[in-house]
C-alpha cells in the first residue's frame, strides 16, 4: 500500500517524477483519489504554507513544491471530476488590467488548486468585464485579484464597481493581494479580504467558503 506521507514528502522536496509515480501507485493500490488529494497533496501544501509563514522556506521553494503538487493533481483531476467530487469552492483569478505580472498570481492559483478549489485563471491584464463574465459563467464564489504596480491598484476598485454594476457583487467574496497592496487599501476599496502571500490567500479563501 502506498505511503501517502512519502507522497507528501516528495511534494515538499519538489520531486516531480516521484510525485507522479507515487500518485499512480496509490491509485493502483485502490486508494480513493480524494484521499490521495487530501492526505498526500493538500497535506504537503499545508505543511509548506506553515513553513513559509515561519520563514523556513521562501518563494522559490514554494514554486518548486507547487509544481510537484500539480504533477499529482493533474492525474487526479479527471478521476475526481468523474466521481462527481465537488471542489471546495470556485475562484476566478487574475492580474488586473494594465498589469502583466503573474508570478505571485500563478503561485496563488497553484496553492488554491492544491487546497481543493476550482480555479479559473484569467491571466494578466484582465478587464473588469472579464471578471464579471466569468463569475457568471463559472458560478464562482470568490474573485481573487493581483496587482504588482501602484499605478494598477485602482483597477481593483474598478473591478469591484463592475461586479456591483453587473449584479454579481453580492454573490462573491473579493480577495486582493500583490506587493504594494495593503489591508487598509483592501478595506478602503470594499474588498472582503486581503492576503500578503499565497498561503495567506488559501487561508482567507477557506474562511470565505466556511462562512457560506
Amino acid at each position: 500500500m502506498t505511503d501517502l506521507s512519502r507522497l507528501s514528502s516528495s511534494v515538499l522536496s519538489g520531486d516531480v517524477n516521484t510525485v507522479r509515480q507515487l500518485t499512480s501507485q496509490a491509485l493502483s493500490d485502490g486508494i480513493a483519489a480524494s484521499d490521495v488529494l487530501a492526505l498526500g497533496l493538500i497535506a504537503a501544501m499545508d505543511v509548506l504554507g506553515r513553513r513559509f509563514g515561519d520563514g523556513e522556506v521562501f518563494l522559490p521553494d514554494m514554486l518548486v513544491a507547487a509544481r510537484a503538487m500539480h504533477a499529482g493533481l493533474d492525474m487526479l483531476k479527471p478521476i475526481l471530476a468523474g466521481a462527481g467530487v465537488a471542489p471546495v469552492g470556485r475562484v476566478v483569478l487574475g492580474t488586473v488590467r494594465g498589469d502583466v505580472h503573474d508570478l505571485g498570481k500563478n503561485l496563488v492559483g497553484m496553492m488554491l488548486e492544491g487546497a481543493g478549489f476550482a480555479v479559473r485563471d484569467l491571466g494578466v491584464d484582465v478587464s473588469p468585464q472579464a471578471f464579471v463574465e466569468h463569475v457568471r459563467q463559472d458560478g464562482a464564489e470568490i474573485v481573487a485579484m493581483s496587482a504588482l504596480l501602484t499605478t494598477t491598484m485602482p483597477e481593483m476598485k474598478t473591478v469591484i464597481d463592475a461586479l456591483c454594476e453587473g449584479g454579481v457583487r453580492e454573490t462573491v467574496k473579493v480577495l486582493v493581494g500583490g506587493s504594494p497592496v495593503t489591508e487598509t487599501f483592501a478595506r478602503d476599496i470594499g474588498a472582503d479580504g486581503f492576503a500578503p502571500d499565497a498561503y495567506g490567500a488559501v487561508a482567507v479563501a477557506r474562511l470565505f467558503v466556511a462562512a457560506t
